[in-house]
């Protein structure tokens, strides 16, 4: 699934292509993603131009005069810049066609993503408004108020989009591994200076992986085509029965909640 720095990446490489041009329009080949695509949303864009490309945890903001489309790419989704006339792949739902001839392309094979118009402040909308913060403003001391009594594993707590958003579960297992915290041990077992170590993690993984272009995946593509490469960096995420690039002891795999967790027994308690 693109995770925050993947559609970090994304957001930077659209917005030039997208502010102060005029649409076209929209073509719709499917509109069936995870929501109806708007039927009439051709009429909503034509002739509107982009004012900003913003972001909110894992949701794009194409922000226009008359409104806001809000994008996720959900599993498996993606943008890129295309010219207008190139054949469409399969998969690829949805276009916005650009006054110079390129489109923004959305490609998505699982259609678990989304593209919904709204003329309310996006901030609003039922998908955004009950958001935690971004990782660069949660505090270690938000964190640990936040936990105090919660039995569910930390590594779950981080990846509540309530308690902070953008933490997928690659970035999750590689910032408590930075931390030296298990990722089975009790949110609220984990103490104030833990946090600490844990909020200061979670910005230097994600900050690394959008600098190197977010984490290739199967299913992720830059705006430019181009895969990102921070997957080269991962220091217990896929690495089950290797050796901690520490401490030298193999890395173990357990599941959390569904998910595939990886840590260190020896750096992390």
């Amino acid at each position: 699934m693109p995770e925050l720095p993947e559609v970090e990446t994304t957001r930077r490489g659209i917005a030039p292509y997208l502010i102060g041009r005029r649409l076209l329009g929209a073509v719709i080949r499917n509109p069936r993603l995870r929501w109806p695509v708007a039927a009439n949303l051709n009429d909503l864009l034509r002739g509107q131009r982009p004012v900003a490309v913003d972001r909110r945890g894992k949701y794009l903001l194409l922000r226009l005069a008359s409104g806001c489309l809000v994008i996720h790419l959900g599993m498996s989704g993606s943008l890129r810049i295309a010219r207008a006339a190139e054949p469409p792949r399969a998969h690829d739902h949805l276009d916005l066609v650009i006054e110079d001839g390129t489109c923004l392309r959305l490609h998505d094979p699982r259609r678990f993503g989304a593209v919904i118009w709204t003329t309310r402040p996006p901030e609003d909308h039922p998908l955004i408004r009950d958001l935690g913060p971004e990782p660069w403003s949660a505090t270690a001391e938000y964190l640990w108020r936040r936990a105090r009594g919660r039995r569910t594993p930390v590594k779950n707590y981080i990846m509540d989009g309530r308690t902070l958003v953008g933490v997928g579960n690659i970035y999750a297992s590689e910032a408590l591994f930075s931390a030296g915290i298990r990722p089975l041990r009790a949110a609220g077992r984990v103490t104030r200076a833990e946090y600490a170590r844990l909020a200061a993690a979670i910005i230097r993984v994600i900050d690394r992986a959008i600098a190197a272009g977010g984490t290739t995946l199967r299913d992720f593509l830059g705006a430019d085509g181009e895969p990102g490469y921070f997957r080269q960096r991962l220091r217990v995420y896929g690495r089950a029965g290797r050796p901690c690039r520490r401490c030298r002891v193999l890395v173990r795999r357990v599941v959390i909640a569904g998910r595939a967790t990886y840590y260190c027994p020896r750096c992390q308690r």
